[in-house]
């Protein structure tokens, strides 16, 4: 399966419905009055974690996503049918990003955890709503808010316990085919791995951890250089790091050198990143030369360096039990330090863009009187400012509100044309 770890959709939830304008007509029921129902609720687009799935590749054919728009009210108070929300499966470890803003609105990590990136519009309500003492026989209804929409931008970041970090052919590859089932790609030039590899270390019955064998990693990759963030922001996951270095030097450079620049490249990319427990891992002892540059290693790294072959496994199995050991360390400092998350993963929201109708400003330009404000605009959506009783229903609100009094000492007189976004009005006492 080809990796992708990048992607962009477009996500639309449904549309309200429109609420109805009806009124009651039965036989021997002279005044039945009216009974238009309310729109139904537009249908969410909603992303939720599947921990079945390993890569962005699905976005990839497909970019745009809608959910399905609701039913519009009828008469006798019936109420439209809801939309059918739409479910968008994604892999563990994808963090969302609103892709007009580039701030981050989720980061989906745990299986079965849910975003609500798009709202379904709310139904417009029928006009037995409007119905009052003094309007007993409203001809209006309001019609459905449009759902939600956006841009989204998603990012991979593998998930894994541990991850194997060196050099390009240090053997992350080759000690990554040995110690789990897991058969990656593997030969003797720079970069063969392009994409994080995953392999599930079995250490005894009921107990495993999954390993990560990321790209090779290069000096400048901090900056982007080579695989640069590619690399390094799969590194982030991982709660151990397993350095590979080539203690052979047949590739020209000093193991003790690669450790330190790699060690360097952690750093600089994030400082949280360059303090991440770590062990390292002298490879390919089989070699010429190889025991003299581990003991050298040794010396710097100060206790936490291991010599192994991965081509004769020799001390694979030392290693897996020392990669257990750490984890287990790890986890019982997260059990102390992190609070008990809920059996159920919460719905993460984005929070709506408050519109109110008091928050409104009065300009004149060009002649006409201009009426700025969100939350009005949403409102004249909603209506059918050609019906002559949604206006009069309409003029009672902006008087309400203060935007007529607004206009007056703002010097609006008679015939004067009013614009609210993209509806004109003549003004008339």
């Amino acid at each position: 399966m080809q990796f992708v770890d990048r992607a962009k959709i477009y996500v639309n939830a449904g549309d309200g419905g429109n609420g109805s304008v009806s009124f009651r007509r039965e036989k021997y029921v002279p005044a039945g009055g009216p009974d238009g129902g309310n729109g139904g609720t537009g249908g969410s687009v909603i992303l939720e974690v599947d921990p079945s799935m390993t890569t962005l590749l699905d976005f990839r054919y497909r970019t745009h996503y809608r959910a399905e728009a609701a039913g519009h009210g009828r008469g006798n108070k019936q109420e439209g049918k809801n939309g059918e929300d739409l479910i968008i499966r994604v892999p563990p470890g994808t963090v969302v990003y609103d892709d007009e803003t580039s701030s981050t609105i989720a980061d989906l990590t745990i299986p079965g955890q849910r975003l609500l990136a798009a709202r379904g519009g709310k139904g417009g309500r029928g006009n037995a709503v409007f119905a009052t003492p003094t309007r007993q026989a409203p001809t209006f209804a309001e019609k459905g808010e449009p759902g939600e929409s956006r841009w989204l931008r998603l990012e991979l970041k593998v998930i894994a316990d541990v991850g194997l970090v060196g050099y390009p052919n240090a053997g992350k590859s080759t000690l990554l085919s040995v110690i789990s089932a897991a058969k990656p790609k593997v030969a003797a030039y720079p970069f063969t791995t392009l994409a994080p590899n995953l392999g599930v270390v079995k250490v005894d019955i009921g107990k495993s951890f999954v390993v990560a064998d990321l790209p090779g990693l290069i000096e400048g990759a901090h900056a982007g250089v080579g695989l640069g963030h590619d690399f390094l922001r799969h590194v982030e996951r991982t709660r151990l790091l397993v350095q590979v270095v080539d203690c052979s030097g047949m590739e020209g450079r000093d193991p003790v050198d690669d450790f330190r620049q790699v060690r360097e490249e952690l750093a600089l990319f994030s400082s949280e990143l360059g303090e991440r427990p770590y062990i390292v891992v002298g490879n390919k002892l089989d070699l010429p030369g190889a025991e003299d540059n581990l003991k050298r290693l040794a010396q710097v790294v100060e206790g936490k360096v291991m010599g192994v072959s991965a081509a004769t496994n020799q001390g694979i199995r030392e290693l897996i039990y020392r990669i257990w050991g750490e984890l287990q360390s790890l986890h019982r400092k997260a059990d102390q330090d992190e609070p008990v998350l809920p059996l159920e993963p919460e719905m993460i929201t984005i929070p709506r863009k408050k519109q109110p109708l008091s928050e409104f400003a009065v300009r004149k330009e060009d002649g006409a009187f201009i009426v700025e404000g969100a939350g009005l605009q949403r409102l004249l959506q909603r209506h059918d400012v050609e019906n002559p009783a949604t206006l009069r229903w309409l003029f009672l609100i902006l008087d309400d509100i203060g935007v007529i009094e607004a206009l007056r000492q703002a010097g609006i007189e008679d015939g004067d044309t009013v614009k609210i976004g993209q509806w004109e009005f003549e003004y008339l006492r």
